[in-house]
């Protein structure tokens, strides 16, 4: 048995990936994609009819909308084609300048749903993925009433999580890697595994979740390295880049859960209620998760903008 195959019977493995072949290899329940994922794999040759068939989708749009549909439709082809891998569901990428505007974040949720089903697949498949920003996680609440289940990223803070919780939200993605990458870089060398503040942080998501009843899942994600992984065997779901399944893949051993609801139960976590402003000053609080947060959303922007500019290059050329 190899690690990757003993995490499977504790955890919901996820390839964090736009890579269709490496779903094939690797066999996830489910899949993530962003917008620097889907152009990487737009770019390669094998995917070129996704590409093709994105463009003619978008050649009855007006010009001035053309890339932006064809983005959209790109998304929802390679979202499609990774659904007929996967036995799962799919998370699609909300663009990230709407992070702070609760209505538009709706509005795009709506319109991206609406071409899967156009295309033929059911909305319980699909994750829409929302910036844990509060106006993010209050479009999330509205979404996810309207039957629209979504995964709030750029989680970083436990207000963060106690807001998508209460929130109804159907998954979160707290940020293991960049939560460890902040504080090597503040103590100036690497941490040792036992002392690890991404996978602490979401040990104490998962014990809170579990402890007090959420039905909101937990999937930990960008991970750095192969023992973070396996700290967090048995969280609900982990979302792993290829180079570290096949790491795991490759690697014969069995992993013990890590996580479990019955250790959670014991937890010594309180129970928290967070409005708004509450939700603003306990975030603040985390120096930690106000700068990865923000980061993170910039750099969402900034990747989603390379796709733009390359959508409308593919477009002006078709």
């Amino acid at each position: 048995m190899s690690l990757l195959d003993s995490l499977k019977t504790h955890t919901v493995v996820v390839a964090d990936t736009g890579d269709i072949e490496s779903m094939r290899r690797f066999t996830p329940q489910d899949a993530t994609t962003n917008p620097s994922l889907l152009l990487k794999a737009a770019q390669q040759p094998q995917y070129r009819p996704l590409v093709d068939a994105a463009l003619a989708d978008a050649d009855g749009v007006p010009a001035a909308r053309r890339a932006a549909a064809f983005m959209d439709r790109l998304a929802v082809n390679f979202g499609k084609e990774i659904l007929n891998i996967v036995p799962g569901r799919v998370s699609t990428e909300v663009d990230a300048r709407l992070s702070f505007d609760t209505d538009a974040t709706i509005a795009k949720a709506r319109e991206l749903i609406g071409l899967y089903e156009q295309a033929g697949m059911s909305r319980e498949r699909i994750l829409i993925k929302v910036g844990s920003t509060w106006e993010g996680i209050r479009a999330a609440a509205q979404l996810e009433k309207d039957g629209i289940h979504c995964n709030l990223t750029l989680l970083f803070s436990f207000a963060q999580a106690v807001a998508c919780a209460e929130a109804g939200v159907t998954l979160i993605s707290p940020f293991v890697g960049r939560i460890y990458d902040y504080y090597k870089r503040e103590r100036g060398a690497d941490i040792p595994a036992a002392d690890d503040p991404g996978v602490r942080s979401v040990t104490r998501i998962y014990n809170y979740y579990k402890k007090y009843g959420y039905r909101t899942q937990v999937m930990g994600a960008s991970f750095r390295k192969v023992e973070q992984i396996i700290d967090l065997a048995g969280c609900d779901l982990l979302t792993i880049s290829p180079d570290l399944l096949e790491a795991l893949q490759q690697t014969p051993g069995e992993i013990p859960p890590r996580l479990t609801v019955e250790r959670a139960a014991h937890s010594s976590e309180e129970k928290v209620s967070l409005d708004e402003k509450a939700y603003r000053w306990l975030h603040n609080q985390d120096p930690m998760a106000v700068e990865k947060l923000s980061d993170g959303i910039r750099r969402f922007e900034e990747d989603g903008r390379k796709l733009e500019l390359w959508a409308t290059n593919a477009v002006a050329t078709a």
